[in-house]
């Protein structure tokens, strides 16, 4: 597996010859109209086992190999370098595929105006290979505990055929927001508490879902230890149903960190309860905050080292974005909120623009700037291979159980042929 960032002059023609492989290999991978010419800048997964690395200024066999996970003894033989020789700058090591480890993998999916699009079942169908669970989003709960369904059109079948569990998210959205009092109503009021229950196992055991998701957002903070005690109410319930149980967490750094998204999820408890969670570490940079990465690896990564000192490796999800966002500058507060868009309609947009992709490497993100027709400039911020595989190393050095997307439907190629490439997914019995 190698990941290519496209230089002036670069052709897929050229690249293929790189690197041992074809052009309709590199185009397929990365799904590329031949016919376009490649931005500056973009990054490219070259389907290839293994990857090739070149020495820089003071590199060593033993430094490479410490950055690779690999015996320096094991990269000379393999490159048939003596193991005592100095390594030229520029010269090619080959570093083979390391050894995949298995990893649970979930996937939102948000059928929109009470329907669901062609485009989604195909998304669906196109991912679900990849996929531990398939998660609908979402079963509104009422304030009288009976449930609101999403379309679910043929998901339950496209999972069937791809040896996928369905998630059953259920949310404490109204009106389109998650609601506080709802919130509350669902995690104090025992009536409700036992009709919800009751509904939700009625609903997966006769619609098939495998996993029952809690995604209560904005509780009140007064809340937390009611939320706590429904939940430990909710899994012995479910479990006895035969069902899991998970749920969503916002991305915290403290057990104490304050603000009305954060203060009602207690990490040591649902680590303690659920049987995995979820982090939602995503959103630094929002539709309707300044433009910044909208994962950039630090803040990630602190998120998921808090959660480490709370809960054990193997029940934490990484939550990932499969979006960027288009923002127009200046941002001013209130103001227009930045459009999203997926990883390839960046690059499309980069291309039509005619502008090299930058990558900033303290996030580890990609980000360009344009200016519309209206002389305004805009700046882009989205998620591509090198972004991702930063993600990736990062679930492989903590552990992690998996990770999560938010959401299906948007387009990023290189993230299925990375994954792919890094992991070997469950998948149901």
């Amino acid at each position: 597996m190698q990941i290519h960032v496209v230089s002036p002059g670069d052709t897929l023609y050229n690249i293929a010859r790189r690197y041992g492989t074809t052009v309709d290999a590199i185009a397929a991978a990365n799904e590329l109209n031949q016919a376009d010419p490649l931005v500056v800048g973009q990054a490219l997964y070259i389907p290839i086992i293994g990857e090739f690395y070149e020495v820089r200024s003071g590199d060593t066999l033993y430094s490479i190999g410490q950055r690779f996970g690999i015996d320096y003894r094991e990269l000379a033989r393999i490159n048939n370098i003596p193991v005592d020789q100095p390594l030229e700058v520029g010269t090619r090591i080959y570093i083979p595929q390391p050894e995949q480890r298995s990893i649970e993998v979930n996937a939102y999916i948000e059928p929109l105006g009470g329907t669901v699009s062609d485009a989604l079942i195909n998304t669906a169908e196109k991912n679900a290979p990849y996929l531990t669970y398939l998660a609908p989003f979402s079963y509104r709960v009422s304030r009288d505990g009976s449930l609101i369904a999403p379309p679910l059109d043929n998901f339950k079948a496209i999972a069937e055929q791809n040896n996928v569990a369905l998630m059953m998210v259920v949310t404490n959205l109204e009106d389109g927001e998650f609601s506080d009092e709802l919130g509350q109503l669902i995690v104090t009021n025992a009536t409700v508490q036992d009709t919800l229950l009751d509904n939700i196992i009625s609903t997966a055991q006769a619609v098939g879902f495998g996993d029952v998701h809690f995604d209560f957002e904005y509780l009140p903070p007064a809340n937390r230890e009611d939320y706590n005690q429904f939940l430990r109410k909710a899994k012995n319930r479910l479990s006895a149903a035969g069902l899991l149980m998970s749920t969503a967490l916002a991305p915290k750094t403290s057990a104490t960190q304050e603000g009305a998204w954060y203060e009602a999820h207690d990490y040591a408890a649902h680590g303690e309860i659920a049987d995995f969670v979820v982090l939602m570490t995503y959103e630094w940079g929002y539709s309707g905050g300044p433009a910044q990465a909208v994962s950039p690896i630090g803040p990630v990564r602190e998120v998921v080292e808090y959660a480490l000192t709370e809960m054990p490796a193997n029940k934490i999800m990484l939550g990932q974005n499969l979006y960027g966002y288009d923002w127009t500058l200046p941002f001013v507060a209130g103001g227009e909120y930045a459009k999203a868009l997926s990883p390839q309609q960046a690059i499309q947009l980069a291309l039509q623009e005619n502008v090299a992709i930058s990558y900033d490497e303290e996030a580890q993100a990609p980000f360009f700037n344009y200016y519309d027709a209206e002389g305004k400039q805009h700046e882009v911020w989205f998620e591509d291979a090198r972004s991702i595989l930063t993600k990736f190393n990062l679930i492989r050095e903590l552990g992690l159980r998996g990770i999560s997307y938010w959401k299906l439907g948007l387009a990023f190629p290189q993230n299925w042929q990375i994954l792919n490439a890094m992991f070997d997914i469950e998948k149901q019995d």
